[in-house]
């Protein structure tokens, strides 16, 4: 009680005072009130949470709300005005980049306290989270909105509106509404389905979009670099920027070297941004970093953002039609007018037939007498002719292929997402089942990317690990120097735990040589730092393979170059090298050949090599000032060289002997020397033992990029590995290879693989270790930087092209039997044998089920023990045509005997008779949809123990059939059948396996069977 008092007392004072000062301080004193109150509220002891006392009717409760007051004296508005308007003027009213670091309360060095969740959970309260609002989803409205559209759909509807009212009118509501109703209920079975199915698949690429948009981001937090998603970014975290890195939210430049900005994606300029301290310290969220590298202060998010704006306003399309749907429509289209035309003429037929008087009932009474027929009776006539010429038109259209497409691109896309493969670009899913060449990266796809130093050499003297510490001092002290200063990487050392609390971070690379100089060299970066002040940097790039420093020494002002990168590069820019004794040697040509001899060594024992040269700048250097702009790089003096050991991933053999035994040809594209790289071939199998010395099979970049033409073209596909190569060098052997007509797949993850990645027709971006503009270039991306996930994704791709070649074979079975029979009975009987309802069934197991079941096969070995599939092999195989023209000769003639002999054959009525048409029909489907799995190999039922969808989709058709045979009689029109009939209809349906497996004897030619008619382009 006495706390609660002493809460009421101190806001009543609080209230008196207030009431004496002028407005601009009222507002002021408001804000103060609430917080001291409900902090004053906050610290009164309570003993219950949610129980709810008495309270006396003359007191007043006041619902205080828990306040989180954000510390930050800076609000959002001014934040975001000062990086949209790029106002240096601003910038200096609210102090500077310090300034406002300080009235964020982040501290620049070591970041934002991570362990703070409710400082965290303030600053989202005050500025926002990095999200950013998404246009309204497609609700399952929507989907069925889309089903209705279809116009066979729409004439369907009114014919069965009509029938219905026909039907009530002539029989009554009890027994009138059958046959419209019947309709009615198939039509929306029908669309229900469809709808269904397409709504799922809607938010299937929904998941896969949010995954793809969640980014790893790199941030100071506690002093720590340590990786986030983007979405969890606050105003005031310190963001670590790299060449390739999306910039993730706006803010200020802080520190770096030498950064630049691509901005194409904001303002469509291509030219990139030098982003500084003095003149441009704006970062834009969105935007990429094309050089350099450095620190920025965040200081809008999301919707407070330009990028946030603007994403938020831009939907995803997951109606992207991929190259082989487009393909399917054509198809769907050329079916269809033929569909059309068969429709049109049962329609006459029908309509002739019955306004002649040729068309009877059931008791053998014409329909149709002249005068003397009721005009509704006639009118009813002639819906259901109309109906079931429309059926036919439903049945004959296959407007299950494209449903099938997008079924297996999501169901694959969905497994390949297990197997460590996300798909940017559903088109990516098929084209690679396609591909006959694959491009690869060495670092990080066919090796592990952990990086280990195992050798160095000081001068042509290989120094042993425990001799590390005899080096001469000033050769140690100056490659503490060469490694702490020269790195984008960092180490964080935990004080309580020593040695063991030591995190490196960076690039594998850097991430080794640093672990090596602090565990062997014993480094102290931070001293080393705060011994000399960094002038310039010239930073790392694939085209260069070398990154270099400018710095200054606090001590005696001297100015020193620093540079590192791949050796034999290194090696031509020294003209001096340090021996053991730290003595300083003319690097003549003999020494020069001894060091390539070492060098050469390394290499051809996997390893890479990195090279550190040192200079001191004189007076005399920088006399013309330009030393800022372009370091000095020639008589350097060698400081050592150093081997990295990157072992092969386990696995990696066996991947790329199954893709070569599948006919794919692999080639290693690497930016290593060409020993290393063929080392690395050799042992991944890429390159074999015996041809190890053949030339023509390994080249470097410069001497590919300086080939003719005409030699490039003719060398290109002798070509296993491509050495010292550069971005350039990869985009045009890419390019090369696309003209002599291979489907390529590259790998790739620096920011110049983009052009590579794009002029591919598969680019595989890496998850790990692949940069942003890497990633948005590239149709998947390979989440665990794995060569074996590459050729899982062959697989997949293959497996896709393969369902759908399996669904085509069983549709088009359906589609020529129901056209076939539909015509022959319309003009020979002057009726169909399947009704409207029963077609309309039938289109539901082919188009739906039927897709579901042949869509979903996972990949089997035998995939792969095929050639690839080339740009204009045909989708439907001479192999396809045999067994759909067998399976649909062998139904029309069966069904056909059924419906002119079928009564005398089962002494049966004519409605039980119509009913095992229907059920044989339906029967065939059902046994050759196990044909359909297999298109090549006669065992169809090896593996399907594994498909439990398939297995589970066969078995609720058959029930659902049986329940239309046996119960729905007058819904289906259907009689019931007895045990004799039923055996009848199940010998007749699986006779259909035996065929199969006797025409699969039955050898085809390789040349298409349409290749001379226009029908190639849609088969």
């Amino acid at each position: 009680m006495p706390s609660i008092v002493d809460a009421n007392l101190s806001c009543i004072n609080l209230v008196v005072h207030l009431s004496k000062l002028n407005n601009t301080k009222k507002k002021w004193g408001s804000a103060f009130l609430t917080i001291c109150c409900s902090r004053a509220f906050k610290n009164v002891p309570s003993r219950r949470k949610s129980k709810i006392l008495p309270v006396p009717s003359d007191t007043v409760t006041i619902d205080i709300a828990e306040v989180h007051p954000c510390p930050c004296k800076v609000d959002q508005t001014t934040l975001t005005k000062l990086v949209k308007e790029k106002s240096l003027g601003q910038l200096d009213q609210l102090g500077g980049i310090q300034g406002i670091a300080t009235s964020l309360n982040t501290e620049v060095q070591h970041g934002l306290n991570g362990h703070d969740a409710e400082d965290i959970l303030r600053r989202i309260e005050a500025f926002g989270s990095n999200t950013y609002r998404k246009p309204p989803k497609k609700g399952f409205f929507h989907f069925v909105w889309e089903a209705f559209q279809d116009p066979t759909i729409a004439i369907l509807l009114a014919c069965a509106a009509l029938s219905l009212s026909f039907g009530i009118k002539e029989n009554g509501p009890k027994e009138g509404w059958y046959d419209g109703g019947s309709i009615f209920v198939a039509v929306f079975l029908v669309i229900s389905v469809s709808a269904i199915s397409n709504f799922r698949q809607s938010r299937q690429f929904e998941k896969l979009s949010k995954v793809s948009s969640n980014i790893p981001v790199e941030v100071v937090r506690n002093g720590r670099r340590q990786q986030i998603s983007i979405f969890e970014i606050v105003v005031g975290d310190v963001v670590r920027l790299k060449i390739g890195d999306q910039v993730p939210a706006d803010g200020l430049f802080l520190e770096g070297h030498s950064l630049r900005i691509d901005e194409s994606s904001m303002t469509g300029e291509s030219d990139h941004l030098e982003v500084n301290q003095n003149q441009n310290p704006f970062l834009t969220s969105g935007t990429k970093v094309a050089d350099g590298y450095g620190q920025m202060l965040v200081t809008s998010v999301g919707m407070n953002t330009t990028w946030g704006e603007m994403m938020s306003s831009v939907s995803q399309d997951s109606n992207e039609k991929t190259p082989l749907q487009s393909r399917l429509n054509k198809l769907t289209s050329a079916i269809g007018k033929v569909g059309l035309a068969v429709a049109f003429l049962v329609l006459l037929v029908l309509l002739v037939r019955y306004f002649t008087g040729h068309t009877k009932d059931a008791n053998g009474i014409k329909e149709y007498n002249g005068s003397k027929t009721k005009a509704d009776d006639v009118i009813n006539a002639v819906v259901k002719i109309i109906a079931a010429a429309v059926t036919i038109v439903v049945v004959a259209i296959p407007e299950g292929l494209p449903l099938a497409v997008t079924l297996t691109l999501a169901y694959s896309m969905k497994r390949m997402m297990a197997d460590q493969a996300m798909v940017r670009k559903l088109s990516a899913c098929e084209t690679m089942g396609s591909a006959t060449t694959i491009c690869t990266d060495k670092t990080g796809t066919l090796t592990l990317n952990r990086m280990t130093v195992t050798k160095f050499w000081l001068g042509k003297e290989s120094v042993e690990k425990d001799s590390y510490l005899s080096i001469s001092t000033n050769v140690l002290k100056l490659l503490r120097e060469a490694v702490s200063l020269n790195t984008t990487g960092s180490v964080y050392r935990s004080i309580n735990l020593g040695t063991k609390g030591l995190e490196f971070s960076g690039s594998p690379t850097e991430k080794a040589i640093l672990s090596w100089a602090v565990m062997e060299l014993n480094m102290d970066m931070e001293r080393v730092k705060q011994n000399c002040s960094i002038l310039h940097v010239e930073a790392f790039n694939s085209q260069k393979k070398r990154s270099g420093v400018l710095m200054k020494k606090m001590v005696d002002n001297s100015t020193h170059v620093h540079w590192k990168g791949a050796a034999e590069m290194i090696l031509a820019m020294c003209s001096h090298y340090y021996n053991l004794e730290g003595e300083v040697t003319l690097l003549d040509h003999l020494e020069r050949k001894k060091f390539e001899e070492i060098i050469q060594g390394m290499a051809a024992s996997s390893l890479r090599c990195i090279a550190f040269a040192h200079k001191q700048i004189t007076e005399a250097d920088d006399a013309s000032g330009k030393i800022q702009q372009t370091l000095e790089d020639r008589n350097l003096i060698l400081l050592g060289i150093v081997g990295l050991k990157d072992p092969c991933r386990p696995g990696v053999k066996k991947a790329v002997e199954d893709c070569q035994y599948s006919g794919v040809k692999i080639k290693m594209i690497t930016g290593d020397n060409v020993f290393t790289a063929r080392a690395i071939a050799t042992e991944c199998g890429i390159l074999k033992p015996d041809l190890e010395a053949n030339d023509e099979l390994v080249v470097e970049g410069v001497e590919f990029r300086n080939y003719t033409d005409e030699e490039r073209m003719e060398k290109v596909d002798k070509i296993v590995v491509m050495a010292r190569s550069s971005p350039f060098d990869k985009h045009l052997m890419v390019k090369c290879l696309k003209e002599k007509g291979h489907v390529v797949a590259v790998t790739g993850d620096g920011t110049n693989d983009a052009p590579a990645l794009k002029e591919a027709d598969i680019g595989l971006s890496m998850g790990i270790q692949g940069t942003e503009v890497a990633k948005e270039s590239s149709d998947i991306v390979i989440l665990d930087d794995n060569f074996a996930s590459v050729a899982t994704v062959l697989t997949w791709g293959r497996c896709v092209y393969s369902n759908i070649q399996k669904f085509i074979q069983f549709q088009l079975t359906v589609n020529v039997a129901a056209l076939v029979i539909n015509f022959v009975a319309a003009i020979s009987a002057g009726e169909v044998p399947l009704t409207a309802v029963q077609l309309l069934w039938v289109n539901l197991i082919m188009d739906t089920l039927g897709a579901l079941a042949l869509a979903t096969e996972r990949p089997t070995k035998d995939l792969m023990d095929k050639p690839p599939v080339g740009r204009t092999e045909p989708l439907i195989t001479n192999i396809m045509w045999r067994n759909l023209m067998s399976q649909a000769l062998y139904q029309i003639a069966v069904l056909l005997t059924l419906q002119f002999k079928g009564k005398s054959i089962f002494g049966v009525s004519e409605k039980v008779n119509a009913t095992l048409i229907f059920n044989t029909f339906v029967l065939c489907q059902v046994f050759n949809e196990f044909n359909a799995r297999k298109l090549e190999s006669k065992n169809v039922f090896e593996g399907i123990h594994r498909n439990k969808l398939f297995l589970g989709i066969i078995g609720v058709t058959i029930i659902l059939q049986v329940v239309m045979v046996e119960f729905l009689k007058r819904f289906a029109n259907t009689e019931r059948l007895n045990w004799g009939q039923w055996g009848a209809c199940i010998g007749i349906a699986a006779a259909s396996w035996p065929i199969g497996w006797i025409v699969k004897c039955i050898p085809v030619p390789d040349r298409p069977v349409f290749s001379y008619l226009k029908w190639k382009k849609f088969c």
